[in-house]
């Protein structure tokens, strides 16, 4: 609770539940009253660093460090020109370098390492590929419009499908409503037994129900590749039957030939005091078919497996 407090007016979130942190570009929070008491004048700095703010650029703070918000903002900022793809380089060399080259600049300005350097390094980067980060940045801007546009669609697929299992489900409810009244009717004019009326209307029912099964629409996925996919909608003919065969047999591997001494048996384990070392079993483990004989065995085989050669 001692974290979650603003510096400013020194409120914490225990004296304040409803206290809403906010931070900017330097990373340090403030709570929603000191914001706009900082920029009742129109300006303000940062009562931390002294950095010069803008109030428009305040946001909500959404992790408990103030440093993830600072680094999140700085990464967003420089990938949006440092935005070279793997098939912009010759090598994968040079395309893991550009990327250590952005993680460390990214590194210096969270921690405020030669930040006057780091920014006339950027600048000069953004001078020497103004072609190539404005061609990268025309091609992401298509890729998140063609996205946009794949949500849209689903997202209107999904409002026709709902609207679809509404109407069906208020005209189910619609027809109990009129079988209900069909059979109130039945039993006050009808002469026969109650009873026989009411078998008849129940099997009525169930024969129509298994008539009426409808089959719940599937959701149909689309991908940027233009190629809609629906989920579930598999055919089961297109699955192929396989021909039943002959009972497995079970035929114990062939040993090849190895260049020392065989590994010891079972009852050689139990005598020779293999066991002396090994933790034995408790008798939950016992009942389960679990012996300390198998895995010990099964250890000294590996240890001598170096031991086989290949003929």
């Amino acid at each position: 609770m001692d974290d979650q407090a603003c510096p400013r007016c020194k409120t914490t979130k225990y004296r304040n539940p409803s206290l809403k942190l906010m931070v900017n570009v330097c990373g340090h929070a403030l709570c929603e009253n000191c914001v706009d008491l900082l920029f009742l004048k129109g300006s303000g700095s940062c009562p931390d660093c002294n950095v010069p703010l803008r109030r428009s650029n305040f946001r909500v703070q959404l992790f408990e460090d103030s440093m993830v918000e600072k680094e999140m903002d700085i990464r967003k900022r420089v990938l949006k020109d440092y935005n070279k793809k793997e098939e912009d380089f010759a090598t994968l060399r040079e395309y893991n370098d550009y990327l250590e080259e952005i993680e460390t600049i990214i590194y210096n300005l969270c921690n405020n390492i030669d930040i006057v350097g780091t920014n006339k390094r950027i600048e000069q980067y953004k001078k020497d590929n103004k072609e190539l980060i404005m061609k990268n940045k025309l091609k992401i801007g298509r890729e998140e419009l063609e996205l946009e546009e794949i949500l849209e669609i689903e997202k209107q697929m999904e409002e026709v499908r709902r609207a679809e299992i509404s109407r069906m489900e208020q005209e189910a409810k619609k027809q109990k409503i009129r079988e209900k009244e069909a059979l109130i009717d039945e039993l006050m004019f009808a002469e026969g037994n109650a009873k026989d009326i009411l078998n008849t209307f129940a099997q009525n029912i169930a024969k129509k129900e298994e008539a009426d099964i409808v089959p719940v629409m599937p959701k149909v996925t689309q991908f940027s590749s233009g190629v809609k996919f629906t989920r579930g909608s598999g055919s089961q003919h297109n699955v192929p039957v396989l021909e039943e065969g002959p009972l497995y047999k079970y035929e114990a591997p062939v040993i090849p030939d190895r260049c020392g001494p065989s590994p010891p048996s079972i009852q050689s384990i139990v005598n020779c005091g293999y066991l002396q070392h090994v933790r034995a079993e408790n008798e939950t483990e016992k009942a389960g078919g679990y012996s300390s004989t198998l895995p010990c065995l099964r250890a000294l085989q590996d240890a001598m497996a170096g031991l086989y050669h290949a003929s």
